[in-house]
């Protein structure tokens, strides 16, 4: 069995990226800005300091929040494009540090079939990401159907990330709430939304990772098959079986009981390490990785969240 510590859920931007989102008005890059995760040299060197304090090997980067899921194709295909080859440089310089979830120019259907096809067949990504709604689009929308189809062909992964939006209640955003309530319940929403119509079921070989452990869904699975019958009779499976089809980064600001919760819930071999880095930083990212040990799992379990669940996820466990 290949042990590899893998860092699912961790950030990187570099300037320049974040520069052409805000000339296309993107308004909110700021808060990506001079938090360590950018390219410079200063920054590669305390990431890779800490990741070797942690015993990880590698990190795997997605762009999310900030994704080129932009109304204009030409400016989407743009972006995705700049921010996929700059990971792909960075992966290349460091292929024994990173790996990269690629983006896609979304809503714009054929363009991210493109792109998929570039970003696996030329830049090795080993799967792409997404934020949790698209323009206003849930991941249910039929219109990304084609995407999943293909990512389905291809037994890849597909990450979801919160798009810090609030799920679009006014009760969160404008309350203070935006990450520490709304991204959860994002989580929660856009997974319910892939669920109920059905996608994890009809695309078994697409790999989809939630974040935040799933958001609330450990908590929830006998109250979800209770209220199918008469809320959403269509659902082609138990939201409880269909829980299981999926993984899930553990994310969750080191606090202990929602890790147990989602390995009893879930399965701990449907759990793979995540830091959140750099929002989880210095100590506390030492302790995203330290907790799980920890928390109460036995060991084995504790082994394969931290060392083989994503390298299996991945494909990175070799032969």
């Amino acid at each position: 069995m290949t042990r590899l510590r893998i860092d699912v859920h961790a950030h990187l931007w570099t300037a320049e990226y974040l520069d052409r989102l805000e000339k296309l008005g993107k308004t909110d890059t700021g808060t990506q800005r001079g938090i360590g995760a950018e390219a410079t040299e200063a920054d590669l060197d305390r990431r890779f300091a800490l990741m070797d304090r942690a015993g990880i090997d590698l990190q795997v980067l997605s762009v999310a929040p900030q994704s080129p899921h932009l109304a204009d194709e030409s400016d989407a295909v743009a972006v995705a494009r700049a921010g996929n080859d700059a990971y792909a440089e960075l992966v290349a310089r460091f292929p024994g540090r990173f790996r990269a979830f690629a983006a896609l120019p979304l809503p714009h259907v054929d363009a991210a079939l493109r792109e998929i096809a570039r970003a696996f067949d030329e830049l090795g990504a080993v799967g792409v990401g997404v934020t949790t709604t698209v323009l206003g689009h849930t991941l249910a929308d039929p219109l990304f159907r084609p995407v999943y189809e293909e990512l389905d062909r291809r037994g890849a992964v597909l990450c979801i990330h919160p798009a810090g939006e609030g799920v679009a209640s006014p009760l969160i955003t404008e309350h203070g709430m935006t990450w520490m309530v709304g991204a959860p319940v994002e989580d929660t929403v856009a997974i319910m939304h892939l669920i109920l119509a059905g996608i994890p079921v009809r695309h078994p070989r697409m790999r989809i990772l939630a974040s935040h452990l799933g958001g609330a869904l450990p908590l929830l699975p006998r109250r979800l098959d209770d209220h199918l019958a008469f809320e959403s009779p269509g659902t082609p499976e138990l939201p409880s079986v269909a829980v299981g089809r999926l993984w899930y980064d553990t994310v969750s600001h080191v606090h202990g009981p929602a890790l147990v919760a989602a390995a009893s819930t879930f399965g701990a071999d449907r759990l793979v390490l995540g830091t959140d880095f750099p929002y989880e930083d210095g100590e506390v990212f030492l302790r995203a990785v330290d907790y799980i040990a920890e928390s109460g799992l036995t060991r084995e379990e504790a082994t394969m969240i931290l060392d083989t669940n994503a390298a299996d996820l991945l494909g990175l466990s070799g032969p």
